[in-house]
């Protein structure tokens, strides 16, 4: 049975990742991912197990959660849905091929990539302009064919819906405002989260040493108190989102980001940090 500290902690995670995930167009991978590796290590769980149960947990997690932002969004018109419809479905087959090179990853090199892609996306979105002031958004079918199967190979390579890459992407190169990119990454996140999720599962079937309760690299009772919390909080967290000005909106986005890419580098650790 996981201590009772642990359920907090977990419940309170979905609250934030909700939170997050409404607000900001992502998954909220960047916090819940490293709380749920610390907490199946903590358990005794392999840690190179401990990271894929986390990415797939994860994805599991974001599929009702970004369900629940895109409704919100699409009542506040900042869904781009032809767009998300074409980036979504050309996702999908590419989660698998993701999944597929984490599950033979040793557990500390995949800790790195993710927090290396965090931080990546956290510099391009810090250094680039981020509002469009005039025109529309690029409208190419095929570049968001090519998008499509980028964000799927990293949704399941580190377990994340893809919000994290695909905002800075969409405002940066493809002239979104950084509301529509918000609510139209929320909606793709749908597809990139149902295909990585059910990847993990097939994958994970035959290891052992998982924690109880799982379907692969997928744990229904971390699922359960994630998305119990988190799918309400979406929605307001997407009300928030439209009430704060865009420029504050990305800061918001870049000091989480900075935060969970070097405590899963490990960064803080090696200083001695606390934190």
């Amino acid at each position: 049975m996981m201590p009772v500290i642990y359920i907090l902690a977990l419940l309170v995670t979905g609250a934030l990742v909700g939170l997050v995930s409404g607000m900001l167009g992502v998954g909220g991978c960047f916090i819940m991912i490293p709380v749920q590796y610390w907490i199946l290590t903590a358990i005794g769980i392999d840690h190179t197990i401990a990271i894929r149960v986390a990415f797939g947990t994860n994805l599991l997690v974001v599929l009702p959660t970004a369900l629940s932002g895109a409704l919100r969004h699409h009542k506040k018109s900042a869904v781009l849905w032809r767009q998300g419809i074409i980036l979504g479905l050309a996702s999908i087959p590419f989660t698998f091929a993701g999944a597929w090179v984490a599950s033979n990853l040793p557990g500390s090199v995949l800790k790195t990539i993710f927090g290396s892609a965090i931080l990546l996306g956290a510099f391009r979105m810090a250094t680039a302009h981020p509002i469009r002031v005039r025109g529309e958004p690029h409208a190419n079918p095929l570049t968001y064919v090519l998008l499509g199967a980028v964000f799927g190979f990293v949704t399941g390579l580190i377990g994340i819906g893809g919000g994290v890459l695909m905002v800075p992407l969409m405002v940066i190169f493809l002239n979104y405002h950084m509301h529509e990119a918000v609510g139209t990454s929320t909606a793709v996140m749908v597809f990139t989260s149902f295909g990585g999720a059910v990847a993990y599962m097939l994958y994970g079937l035959s290891v052992q040493g998982l924690p109880l309760y799982s379907i692969g690299y997928v744990n229904l009772l971390q699922w359960l108190l994630l998305a119990g919390t988190s799918i309400p909080m979406a929605q307001v967290g997407a009300h928030i989102a439209h009430k704060i000005h865009p420029h504050g909106l990305k800061w918001i986005f870049i000091a989480v980001m900075v935060y969970m890419g070097l405590k899963m580098i490990g960064i803080f650790s090696l200083l001695g940090l606390p934190i």
